[in-house]
C-alpha cells in the first residue's frame, strides 16, 4: 500500500486530558467532505485550556454527546489547500488560507486538515503561516468581542484586561483601529509593550487597583475574570457593557449597564475585517515562540505554566 498519501504525522490524544496525553504519531490522512477542503497545515497555534475544553474531547460544545477519540488538537491553522470537495466554489488548490476550525473537529497540529471551507479565508498576503495562525482565534475573538457584542464605536473608551497576551493584544489593536481610546491592565514588565500597541495608558495591575485609576469607560474587555471581572462593573459608564471570554459576568449595578458572555465562533466573514486591517498597517499578530509539531505536547504545558506575550505557534512545514 502506498501510505504516502493515506497516512501523515499527527499530535493525537488517545485519552482524554491534559498534555502528557498527546502523543506524536502516524495517522490517517483526512478526506475532505463535499463541502470542505483539505489543508497542508503550515502554522498552527494553540490556546490555554484548550484541552480543558468538553468540546476537544467530544462531538457537543457542552461535552454531552460521544467521545471523539483520539483527537487532533489546535483549532487554529495557516496552511495551502491541497484537495478541494465537490460542493466547494470559493476555494481552489494552491490557495493559502486561514481560520480557526470548530471545536468539535479535529485541529491542525498535523501535517494535513479537513476544514469546512466556509470557515476559511485566503491568508493576508503580508503575513507568513506563523503570524496567520496566531491571528485566528485571538483575532475573531477580539473583533466579536467589540464590534458584535459591545457595539464598539469610535470615540469610546475602553479597558482592556490582560493586554499582553494573545487576546488581549489583539483586542487593543482592534479598539485603537476602530477609534476607540483604549486603557490596559498588565504587567509592569509588559507595559511598554502594552503601550506599542496603541494602549493610551497601562495600569500595573499588582501595584494600582484599576478601579481607582479610570472610570466611565464604555466597554470593559475581560480576558483575566474572577476579581477581576467583578470589580470591572465600577469603571463602565451609564449605559457601558462589560464583555467578557472567561465566565458568564454576575449582576451588574442598576444603571443601564450590561453583562455579556461569549465563546468565540468561526467566521470568515470576521477574517477578512482582520485582514483588511492586517493590510493596512493596523494589526499585528505577536508570536511569542514557535515550536516544530514534535513538540506540541510541551508547548502546551509551557502555555500553562508560563507568562507570555502573544501566541504559541506550532511550526508544522
Amino acid at each position: 500500500m502506498d501510505t504516502q498519501h493515506t497516512t501523515m504525522r499527527a499530535v493525537r490524544g488517545h485519552r482524554r486530558g491534559g498534555p502528557e496525553r498527546l502523543t506524536y504519531d502516524l495517522a490517517p490522512r483526512p478526506t475532505p467532505a463535499a463541502d470542505e477542503v483539505l489543508v497542508a497545515v503550515r502554522s498552527a497555534a494553540i490556546t490555554r485550556g484548550e484541552l480543558d475544553w468538553d468540546a476537544t474531547w467530544t462531538d457537543r460544545f457542552d461535552g454531552s454527546g460521544s467521545l471523539r477519540l483520539p483527537i487532533v488538537p489546535a483549532k487554529e491553522v495557516s496552511g495551502q489547500v491541497v484537495e478541494v470537495g465537490s460542493a466547494v466554489r470559493d476555494l481552489s488548490v494552491g490557495d493559502e488560507v486561514f481560520g480557526l476550525i470548530p471545536f468539535t473537529r479535529d485541529g491542525a497540529a498535523a501535517e494535513f486538515t479537513a476544514v469546512p471551507a466556509d470557515v476559511l479565508a485566503v491568508k493576508p498576503p503580508s503575513l507568513d503561516h506563523d503570524g496567520a495562525a496566531a491571528l485566528a482565534l485571538p483575532g475573531l475573538t477580539a473583533w466579536q468581542g467589540l464590534v458584535r457584542h459591545a457595539g464598539l464605536q469610535p470615540g469610546d473608551t475602553v479597558l482592556v484586561h490582560g493586554a499582553a497576551g494573545g487576546v488581549g493584544s489583539t483586542a487593543v489593536q482592534i479598539a485603537v483601529a476602530l477609534g476607540a481610546t483604549v486603557v490596559a491592565t498588565a504587567r509592569a514588565k509588559d507595559a511598554e509593550f502594552v503601550r506599542t500597541l496603541g494602549a493610551e495608558r497601562v495600569i500595573d495591575y499588582a501595584a494600582q487597583r484599576f478601579e481607582s485609576a479610570v472610570a466611565g469607560v464604555a466597554v470593559v474587555f475581560d480576558t483575566v475574570g474572577g476579581d477581576t471581572q467583578a470589580r470591572s462593573w465600577q469603571v463602565l459608564r451609564d449605559g457601558g457593557t462589560l464583555v467578557s471570554i472567561v465566565s458568564p459576568p454576575g449582576p451588574g449595578p442598576a444603571d443601564g449597564t450590561r453583562g455579556v458572555f461569549f465563546v468565540v465562533e468561526p467566521d470568515r466573514t470576521g477574517l477578512v475585517a482582520l485582514s483588511k486591517l492586517v493590510e493596512e498597517g493596523r494589526l499585528v499578530p505577536y508570536v511569542d515562540r514557535i515550536v516544530p509539531l514534535q513538540d506540541t505536547s510541551l508547548a502546551y504545558s509551557t502555555l500553562e505554566r508560563e507568562h507570555h506575550q502573544g501566541k504559541i505557534v506550532v511550526r508544522v512545514s
